[in-house]
């Protein structure tokens, strides 16, 4: 069936009567699916993605400090010991133990929220709450209450350089440290042959544990290419975020997460990540630090400067680092977005380009927004196709 707006409108009329006469009709149910499915259809192709005609703020704010690598020790609530104590009542001076137990110490647990973007804010050290001790009259110690500390949604959390948890999901917790368990009172140790218990439990002492926090950005889209080859840029065009842009190398010092919107409510996250250079996966440049946030993002997109000789050998040299930190991390979905078309120098380029790529070229122009519907297009092809559901924003 060939798509055109007259076919919409009229597959629209018919599928929006077809509505009131099922109800009157049930045998028609089957008619409505298919009608309902080719709409469906119709939606997909002509969606559209939405530009902001609201103008971005000027005020520069003040930039936190981005950290996504960071050493905790956690230490558990110790517990409450327990009391060692006799009740004593009128005309019963020796009425029996009533030391009550002690409480239990409240545990460290790691929880990812979407709404936090760094680790700047996690102490080096974090200690649980400690266990009330245990009282007479059978009065028990209060617990002490778990510690939860917000993570971003992404945090691998690694212990003798192996991983251990991995908060990948929205709400998903880790227990880091456990609290010691309470006491028991003397009252506990009560028994036919022991009637007058004079021993209690001290509390157990909380785990201590040191963990690497590793924070990888999670993103559906990512913009991997070398220094000064226009990703910032890129981003700035497609999304209402706002990196850096400068015209030195290394402009980018930590990622940074644009959200692509679309009529049909869709968002789609592209993240910016910083320049790489030959050698990364060897810790050369900023290296190892930003190649891991590669891994999160569920489809890529090679920024290459077409205003650099040989921008095919950039797109190979891009895909050897890939591949040499992470086997098969070249082979994910993947674009050529071949930027700076406005230059001179870039048509002899992206001819050689075109000709030697095995993928999707889109020659753009970050700077004056040239062809960028195409990219978000093309974005959005790759997201449907790609994403089932895996990552929500």
């Amino acid at each position: 069936m060939k798509f055109t707006t007259r076919n919409f409108i009229t597959l629209g009329v018919k599928a929006f009567k077809l509505m009131f006469d099922v109800i009157k009709h049930p045998q028609l149910v089957d008619r409505y699916k298919h009608f309902k499915k080719l709409s469906c259809t119709c939606r997909l192709y002509c969606v559209k993605a939405l530009r902001s005609k609201k103008p971005k703020s000027e005020i520069q704010r003040q930039h936190y400090h981005f950290i996504d690598r960071h050493q905790v020790k956690v230490i558990g609530g110790d517990g409450g010991n327990g009391c060692i104590s006799f009740l004593r009542l009128f005309k019963n001076p020796i009425a029996g133990p009533d030391g009550g137990d002690g409480g239990n110490g409240g545990h460290i647990i790691f929880e990812a929220n979407r709404n936090i973007k760094s680790l700047n804010h996690v102490e080096a050290i974090v200690k649980g709450e400690v266990g009330g001790n245990g009282k007479g009259k059978d009065m028990h110690g209060a617990n002490g209450e778990h510690i939860i500390v917000q993570v971003p949604m992404g945090t691998s959390i690694r212990e003798n350089s192996q991983v251990v948890g991995d908060l990948d999901t929205e709400g998903a917790r880790f227990v880091a440290a456990k609290g010691g368990a309470g006491g028991k009172g003397n009252h506990f140790f009560l028994s036919n042959e022991n009637r007058h218990p004079n021993v209690a439990e001290l509390g157990a002492l909380g785990e201590e544990r040191v963990y690497i926090l590793e924070l990888k950005i999670v993103a559906h889209a990512g913009l991997v290419g070398f220094p000064n080859a226009g990703k910032s840029s890129l981003l700035r065009a497609i999304s209402r975020a706002r990196p850096k842009v400068a015209s030195y190398p290394f402009t980018t010092l930590s990622p940074h997460v644009g959200i692509v919107h679309y009529d049909d409510y869709e968002q789609v996250a592209v993240a910016d990540l910083p320049g790489l250079i030959s050698g990364a996966h060897q810790n050369r440049g900023l290296g190892l630090f930003f190649l891991r946030h590669i891994e999160r993002c569920v489809f890529l997109l090679y920024v290459v400067d077409l205003s650099r000789p040989s921008p095919l050998d950039q797109v190979f040299s891009l895909k050897f680092e890939l591949e040499q930190y992470q086997t098969g991390l070249s082979n994910r979905p993947h674009a050529i977005i071949a930027n700076k078309v406005d230059l001179p120098e870039s048509a002899s380029n992206l001819k050689e380009l075109e000709q030697g790529a095995n993928m999707p070229v889109f020659p753009i122009s970050a700077k004056l927004g040239t062809n960028i519907g195409s990219v978000l297009r093309h974005i959005r092809e790759l997201y449907d196709q790609h994403n089932k559901d895996k990552l929500q924003w």
